[in-house]
């Protein structure tokens, strides 16, 4: 295929040597609005095809896009890649309404274009371990879930956020915690394969001299900080997630889950199975470095399915980064959805989000979750 990486920001500098390696990969050029980035990029990677916009690379004879670009603008750029006939990788999240999203889902059907959301929780250690656990039936029947993540704006936030927004970046930066989970609810979805139902929300008020979330700074009218969600899911258990965005901790992505038979926890502390005959410690197995060449991931990961061309590439997110870029790859190539991180699941990560932050709006009502329908089987 040819690809053009549209936003060459700092996120986008672990995917683009991804996509230049990849056998299956024939061109990989670049877009951005920022001529200077962009030159630069060109020389940086070697990569001589650029594009002044995501319009101009729509115009060409790219076969998708990869939208690396400001968060906000995912939804909507997805939808117009789509309907120019190209498929796309986007990175999270996949939309900021429920509304953008139901047109993002309406695109893929209406197209017939691949989708895929680069979420990158799907391929953390401990969904990879839960999904096999779980079919197995080691679970019994699951109870509850538990995804949070906690990332405090002393944490670099501040920087990014300067970097995305100039001078007006409180505007985007006071952005409802929920708007942002799916970090926290893309694993928990893929291992249980199944959907939120009903959420009720609550938030809390944040009143930081940084005035990121006072009344009237952001485009959101958001003042919450950090966000509690306890979700009734479709099969029955429940789901308690966390955003936080001011809090004493280092910055941590976890999930944890209980079953009737068997529970699996991720803390500080590491990883643990319990089940009624004792504690297993998991942190050998799920823990992430170099294994035959390959860099940053564990030993549940899948490394032979992995192109040869990425031993010794750059890595991320406890080794997803690697598995993401080929599975869209592969997607594209064999012209099927792919089957984690397809539109349908992605609305299944995002929206459940958006309903909760509405929920905490009105005080903790509880509400139904929208669905989009399952993937293709």
């Amino acid at each position: 295929m040819k690809l053009c990486v549209v936003g060459t920001g700092s996120f986008a500098q672990c995917f683009i040597p991804l996509f230049k390696a990849h056998p299956l990969v024939e061109e990989v050029s670049l877009a951005d609005l920022d001529a200077d980035k962009l030159e630069e990029n060109s020389k940086r990677w070697e990569l001589p095809l650029t594009y002044a916009s995501l319009e101009h690379a729509l115009d060409s004879d790219v076969d998708g896009v990869a939208i690396i670009t400001q968060n906000w603008m995912h939804g909507p750029q997805a939808a117009q890649a789509l309907r120019a006939g190209k498929h796309v990788y986007s990175a999270v999240p996949s939309g900021n309404s429920v509304e953008q999203i139901r047109d993002l889902v309406k695109a893929v059907e209406e197209t017939g274009g691949i989708y895929m959301i680069g979420e990158t929780s799907s391929y953390y250690p401990g969904a990879i371990y839960c999904r096999a656990r779980h079919a197995e039936g080691a679970f019994g029947k699951v109870v509850y879930s538990e995804g949070e993540y906690f990332h405090d704006w002393d944490h670099g936030l501040y920087e990014v956020m300067r970097w995305r927004g100039g001078e007006n970046w409180r505007e985007h930066g006071g952005k409802p915690p929920m708007h942002y989970p799916t970090h926290s609810t893309g694993g928990i979805v893929t291992i249980l394969d199944t959907r939120t139902t009903h959420v009720s929300c609550q938030g809390f008020v944040d009143d930081h001299p940084d005035q990121v979330y006072a009344e009237g700074a952001n485009t959101y009218g958001n003042r919450f900080s950090n966000q509690s969600a306890l979700f009734h899911m479709a099969d029955g258990s429940m789901c308690r997630i966390n955003e936080f965005r001011r809090i004493g901790h280092p910055s941590v992505e976890r999930m944890s889950m209980f079953g009737t038979e068997g529970c699996f926890q991720n803390t500080l502390g590491g990883h643990i199975w319990t089940d009624k005959d004792g504690v297993t410690n998991l942190d050998g197995l799920l823990g992430c470095g170099r294994h035959d060449g390959y860099h940053d991931v564990s030993l549940v990961h899948e490394i032979r399915r992995l192109p040869k061309e990425f031993r010794g590439l750059p890595n991320g997110h406890q080794g997803s980064h690697q598995f993401l870029v080929d599975d869209f790859v592969k997607a594209v190539h064999d012209s099927v959805q792919p089957r984690l991180n397809n539109v349908w699941m992605a609305a299944r990560y995002i929206v459940p989000g958006l309903v909760a932050n509405e929920s905490s709006r009105r005080g903790g009502e509880l509400l139904e979750v929208p669905d989009f329908g399952d993937p293709p089987r």
